[in-house]
């Protein structure tokens, strides 16, 4: 579904994505770890057209993409919830919602029956919203994009343990619905609890790959790159 294949992305001349490679299958969940600084959501602007690569390749669903617009990419079919959210605070709830909602595949009914609390609140402005509704909201709001493959910059960022749990079983919830994942995390148990797949980054490079139980048994990758015991 989707390929990136070793590119180099800067921002103004500093260097930052150095030969970074990824794929994500149809139906199948990976996630993208690494420190803060690691180069990993510099890799999800690659993707969806915010900072293109000076070099290398994007491919999705066999159409090479890392020279189009970020509108013709989402329109393409590549959802992105960003990191910290990006909800329009003086907007309802609702409001968020209908922003970018097509009229095929996600409907309101559909991601109110995944998060109800949203359908509680729906006429609530989004800036009014605890941290982890917001969150909810953002990744509502992309859903209603009808995306094929969802991006995911950080959903547990400042949320507290309950919410992240919560959000974990939200992307079970849509993993089993074989929406495609991309999701980058500094969570790392959250991230092994979702993915098929890992992928760790260090310095702008992918220094790790393989299955969240490799991940879990290579004590040396874990210690060095995530700072995990």
């Amino acid at each position: 579904m989707l390929e990136v294949d070793s590119i180099h992305t800067y921002y103004g001349e500093s260097h930052v994505l150095h030969g970074v490679s990824l794929r994500v299958a149809p139906g199948e969940a990976v996630a993208l770890l690494g420190r803060n600084g690691a180069g990993k959501t510099t890799a999800i602007r690659s993707i969806v057209g915010f900072t293109p690569p000076r070099a290398g390749r994007v491919v999705f669903e066999g159409q090479a993409i890392e020279r189009w617009p970020a509108y013709r990419i989402a329109r393409r079919g590549l959802a992105l919830v960003p990191q910290g959210r990006r909800i329009f605070a003086p907007l309802s709830v609702r409001e968020n919602l209908l922003l970018g909602a097509r009229s095929e595949g996600w409907t309101l009914e559909r991601v109110f029956e995944l998060f109800p609390r949203l359908r509680e609140r729906q006429a609530q402005l989004g800036g009014t919203l605890s941290g982890g509704e917001q969150q909810m909201l953002a990744i509502a709001r992309a859903l209603l994009t009808n995306g094929r493959l969802l991006l995911l910059d950080e959903p547990s960022e400042g949320l507290a343990p309950l919410m992240v749990r919560e959000i974990g079983t939200t992307l079970q919830a849509l993993k089993g619905q074989r929406l495609s994942l991309l999701l980058v995390e500094q969570n790392y148990h959250l991230a092994l609890r979702v993915a098929d797949r890992v992928y760790v980054m260090n310095k702008g490079q992918i220094v790790y790959q393989g299955t969240p139980a490799g991940l879990e048994a290579d004590e040396e990758v874990k210690r060095r790159y995530l700072g995990v015991a």
